[in-house]
Formats: structure tokens, C-alpha cells, sequence
């Protein structure tokens, strides 16, 4: 699977996505005309997922106030991880005259229907962070090297346990994210990559035998759900020996393994607590990682990924094409979408204070 590069990826934080930027290469007809130049000042809808994780209302707020910042009017909907809400929101924007929809979906392969119309009232269609799946009406894709993300959460791991020096066996346990979440199999397929040869040399050992995805996702990415099962992990497979390391896609499951974790003691005297990774740098897990806890995140810089997105609509209604840097990783089942891709970071105790701090993402005061 191909990997974009670091210096794409430099690149992409300071490029401007106008209308002279490069098209597609011709990948595919979105739903969209490009407004023309006509569409500039209208209306944007925004439907995100969910408020229940911070970094979902992060990004809505940053493409609002990037919007309006560029003449536009918005319509940011929350769709509380309920497809049929979600879709209903997405009819009304349409209704209301949208000229843009962006749109993280709740469960990528349920649009088809209210995309449909959509493309029949021309509207174009941003995917934003999460891929739209089964259909043709999505013109672009705004999102992070996701394979990376499960790259760096494995990578974390195997340096950690020296894995490559020859250390080893270890227990690890797996947890993916939600199965109608298309990244969440680029997050696993990512870790896999690095984690499944020492699992195949015995270094790692997943004691509960649960390795496939299907087996390990995490339907919704709900922390509580995660909690549950790393209960039953526990009083199966873990009678005896410990668990050495859990690959966590998403800091809210982090948070429900850690749970879990502590109340059969780990964290305590003489049972530290095992390796956890995570994903979204969430101010909770942070705190939990300066805290000794949770021991790393992937860290996603929201704010770029949002002025992707504006950038590309921007584009779209002005009558330009956005600038994309991949056209052949990202295929829905009905089209390969153009996509913009940014790079994530790994993040834990040794570096947080340069990316998250000095980045600006929290403050000081904020980690106390």
C-alpha cells in the first residue's frame, strides 16, 4: 500500500489549495459543477459524526469559523453516531440550498440514497476524514495517511519492547476501531504490517487468540464497548500471565482499556501497567500519558485537516479543482476519490510538549 511521503506531507501544511492547483488527473466525476464561481458565499453544510469525542467537535468548529472566515454561510450538524440522523440532517441541508456539503460520516456506506440527491441538485461532496463508500457522488477526500497512523501505533510498540533487538515473547492484545469506519481497517491493516511478523516468530503473543479484525473491532469506537471486552480478555486468557501491550486505535478505547486494566489491579504495586497506544491526542489521554498511564497517541493536527477541506470546497465553488496528492489508494467501490492526505505524528511522554504545546494544540495550564 502505498505511503505518501514525508516531504509531500511538509508540504501540505503551507500549500494553498486554489483553483490553480492541480486537478485530479482526470480520476473520476464527482457529483459537483464547481459552482462556477457562482457558489462563492453560500452555504456550506457540515455534518459530523458525533459530539461525544472532543476532536470531532474540534474540526467542526475549525471549518466553521475557516468558512466564514471565507465569505460562506454554515450548517454544522452533529449526527450522535445515529446513520438515520446523520442522513436526515443531510436531506435538510440539501433542502436549505446548500452549495457545498462536507461530510465525516457516521457509517461510510449509508449516503448513497441522500448523496443521489445530492448530485441530482449539484451539489459537490467533500469526504472529510472518514471515506464515503459505495458511491459515485463524492468528488474529494480530505484526510491523513491512516495506514501511517497504524504504522507509527505499531512501530511504538516494537521499539518499546525491542522487539527487533530480540527481546520477546510478549502478550499483546488487539483492538481495531468500528467496522463501518473505512479508516479503521487502514488503522489495523497499518499496525499489522509492523506487528504480525513477530507475532508469526512468537515474539508477541495474543493469548486470546482474537487477531482478525472482525474479531477485535470496536463497533462505534466506543470506549465502554472496548472496556467490556478487554473485561472478558482478562478473566479468560490472563489468569496467570500479564499483558505486555494492547495496539489501542483511538484514545477513547485507550481510556476503556485503561479501565479495565486498573481494576484487576495493573497501575499498582509490583504490576505496571502495560503498554497502550492510542490515537486523536485528547486532552484526557494526554493528561493520562504525562500521568504514566496511557503510554502514546498518534497525534492528527485537526486544524490542517480542516483548511484541507475549506481549501477544497473553496475550490469547488469557485470554478478551480483542489489540489490533491494521492488518486490511487482511496477506491469506495464505485470510484477511486481524489484525496489529500497529511501526515500524523506519534506522540508520548519524551516529545509531547514540542508537538502538542509548542504546536499549539493545549496550553501548559491545560495539561495540569
Amino acid at each position: 500500500m502505498r505511503k505518501v511521503s514525508m516531504a509531500l506531507a511538509a508540504a501540505g501544511l503551507t500549500l494553498t489549495l486554489a483553483a490553480c492547483g492541480q486537478s485530479a488527473n482526470g480520476v473520476g466525476d464527482g457529483a459537483g459543477t464547481g459552482g462556477g464561481g457562482d457558489a462563492k458565499g453560500g452555504l456550506v453544510g457540515i455534518a459530523m459524526p458525533t459530539k461525544s469525542s472532543e476532536r470531532w467537535i474540534n474540526d467542526g468548529t475549525n471549518m466553521v469559523k475557516q468558512f466564514q472566515d471565507k465569505g460562506y454561510k454554515t450548517d454544522l450538524q452533529y449526527g450522535d453516531n445515529v446513520v438515520e440522523n446523520q442522513v436526515s440532517q443531510i436531506e435538510n441541508m440539501i433542502t436549505k440550498g446548500a452549495k457545498l456539503l462536507v461530510v465525516a460520516a457516521i457509517d461510510g456506506s449509508s449516503l448513497t440514497e441522500v448523496l443521489q440527491k445530492a448530485a441530482d441538485a449539484k451539489i459537490p461532496v467533500v469526504s472529510y476524514d472518514r471515506l464515503i463508500r459505495g458511491t459515485k457522488n463524492v468528488d474529494y477526500y480530505a484526510t491523513f495517511d491512516n495506514f501511517k497512523v497504524g504504522v507509527l501505533q505499531g512501530t511504538y510498540i516494537a521499539d518499546k519492547l525491542d522487539l527487533a533487538g530480540g527481546k520477546g515473547p510478549f502478550n499483546v492484545e488487539l483492538f481495531a476501531g468500528s467496522p463501518d469506519d473505512n479508516n479503521a481497517t487502514f488503522f489495523f491493516q497499518g499496525a499489522m504490517s509492523v506487528l504480525q511478523p513477530y507475532v508469526d516468530q512468537k515474539k508477541l503473543v495474543v493469548q486470546s487468540g482474537q487477531t482478525g479484525f472482525n474479531q477485535v473491532a470496536t463497533l462505534r469506537w466506543d470506549g465502554g464497548v472496548a472496556q467490556s471486552r478487554m473485561d472478558n480478555l482478562l478473566s479468560k486468557s490472563y489468569t496467570s500471565g500479564r499483558v505486555d501491550a494492547v495496539l489501542s486505535p483511538y484514545d477513547g478505547i485507550s481510556i476503556g482499556i485503561l479501565s479495565s486494566l486498573k481494576g484487576v489491579g495493573y497501575g499498582g504495586t509490583g504490576k505496571p501497567l502495560p503498554i497502550v497506544t492510542g490515537q486523536d491526542a485528547e486532552l484526557a489521554s494526554v493528561k493520562s500519558i504525562l500521568a504514566g498511564e496511557q503510554t502514546q497517541t498518534v497525534y492528527k493536527d485537526t486544524r490542517e485537516l480542516a483548511k484541507v477541506a475549506v481549501q477544497m470546497g473553496d475550490a469547488l465553488l469557485t470554478g478551480g479543482k483542489p489540489e490533491v496528492n494521492d488518486t490511487k489508494q482511496y477506491e469506495n467501490g464505485a470510484k477511486v476519490v481524489p484525496a489529500y492526505l497529511l501526515q500524523p505524528v506519534s506522540v508520548d511522554k519524551e516529545n509531547y510538549q514540542k508537538v502538542l504545546v509548542d504546536g499549539g494544540q493545549y496550553t501548559a495550564d491545560q495539561l495540569k
